[in-house]
C-alpha cells in the first residue's frame, strides 16, 4: 500500500471526488482521500493523501491556498461562475482605477456568505442539493482572510488576479462580492489553484501522468512521505527501551528521549524511534511536563 501525499493537477471536467475514484483504480488501493474540493471546471493543485497519510486530510485542508482567477464584470449567475444560469446582465460603467480600488478593498478579513452551490451542509443536506431542488436557504456569513490580491491583468470587463487566502474562502463568492461593490455584478470566468500550503502547481502531475508511471517504481518519486509534510518541526527520538510507548500512541517524558532538551522547549515535534522509524506528531504538555500525541501515522 502507498503511504504519503501526492500532488495531483486536477484537470477540468470532473470533481475532486472523481479524481480520488480514478486514483483508487490507478493505484489499486481504497485508502485515499483529498484535501479540499475544487469545482468541476476549476483546475490545479489537489493534494491527495494515501494510506496512513489520510489522517492528514483535515490538517492540509486548513492550510492557506493560492489561486489565479478571472472575473467577468456585468453578469450574475446562480452559481457565481459562468457554468450557472444567468440571473442578470448589466452594463459596466466603472473605469480601471475604480475597479482596481474595489478589488483591493477585499484584502484582509471579511465576512463571506457561502454560495448555495457549495458542499456545505444545512440540516444534514448539502447546499448544492437544495439549490438543484430550486430551494434557497439562509446561510450564515463566515469570516475569511484574504492575505493578498495581485491584479495581473485588466481588460474590462475582465479582471485577472492572483489571490492568497485562508481555508473556507470561495473565490466565486469573492468575484460576486466585487461585482456587488461595483454595482454591475460579476461572475468567475475561470479558476486555477496554484498552491495548497507547501504543494505548488510546478510539482503537480496529472492523473494520466500518474497512470503512465504506476508500476514502474517512478510513481514513488511523486509521493511525499508523511513526515516530510512536517519538515519544519524538529525531530525527537525516543530511546529504544520506551519504543512501545510511541508504538501505541502513549505519552512519554523528556528523560525517555534522546533529545531531552527539546521536550522542554518545543511546542510540537516529529517523533521517531532510535532506528529512525517515524510514528507521528507530539506536543509538549507544559502542565504535566510530558509529550503527548497530536496525530499518529501508523503504516500497519
Amino acid at each position: 500500500m502507498y503511504n504519503g501525499v501526492i500532488n495531483i493537477y486536477k484537470e477540468a471536467g470532473f470533481t475532486s471526488h472523481d479524481a480520488v475514484a480514478k486514483m483508487r483504480g490507478i493505484l489499486r488501493q481504497k485508502k485515499i482521500g483529498h484535501t479540499g474540493t475544487l469545482d468541476p471546471e476549476a483546475v490545479g493543485v489537489l493534494p491527495v493523501c494515501l494510506g496512513s497519510a489520510t489522517r492528514l486530510c483535515e490538517m492540509l485542508t486548513d492550510q492557506d491556498k493560492e489561486y489565479e482567477a478571472v472575473l467577468l464584470l456585468g453578469v450574475e449567475t446562480d452559481t457565481q461562475d459562468l457554468t450557472g444560469r444567468v440571473l442578470a446582465e448589466k452594463s459596466v460603467g466603472c473605469g480601471e482605477d475604480e475597479a482596481r480600488r474595489a478589488v483591493l478593498t477585499f484584502v484582509g478579513e471579511y465576512d463571506q456568505v457561502p454560495p448555495m452551490y457549495s458542499a456545505l451542509k444545512v440540516g444534514g443536506k448539502k447546499l448544492y442539493e437544495l439549490a438543484r431542488e430550486g430551494k434557497e436557504v439562509e446561510r450564515q456569513p463566515r469570516r475569511v482572510m484574504i492575505s493578498s490580491i495581485e491584479i495581473t491583468a485588466m481588460e474590462l470587463p475582465r479582471i485577472s488576479m492572483r489571490v492568497t487566502c485562508s481555508k473556507g474562502t470561495y473565490i466565486r463568492t469573492l468575484c460576486h462580492d466585487i461585482g456587488q461593490k461595483l454595482g454591475c455584478g460579476a461572475a468567475m470566468q475561470s479558476l486555477k489553484r496554484t498552491r495548497v500550503g507547501q504543494f505548488g502547481i510546478e510539482d503537480a502531475i496529472t492523473l494520466e501522468e500518474l497512470e503512465r508511471l504506476c508500476g514502474t517504481g517512478r510513481e514513488q518519486e511523486h509521493i511525499l512521505p508523511v513526515e516530510a509534510v512536517f519538515a519544519h518541526l524538529p525531530q525527537i527520538h525516543v530511546r529504544r527501551a520506551y519504543t512501545g510507548l510511541i508504538r501505541n500512541g502513549n505519552v512519554f517524558y523528556g528523560n525517555q528521549a534522546v533529545e531531552e532538551n527539546l521536550c522542554r522547549d518545543q511546542v510540537q515535534a516529529r517523533i521517531y524511534d532510535e532506528d529512525g522509524t517515524f510514528y507521528g506528531i507530539y506536543a509538549y504538555d507544559a502542565e504535566k511536563r510530558r509529550m503527548k500525541p497530536v496525530k499518529m501515522f501508523p503504516e500497519r
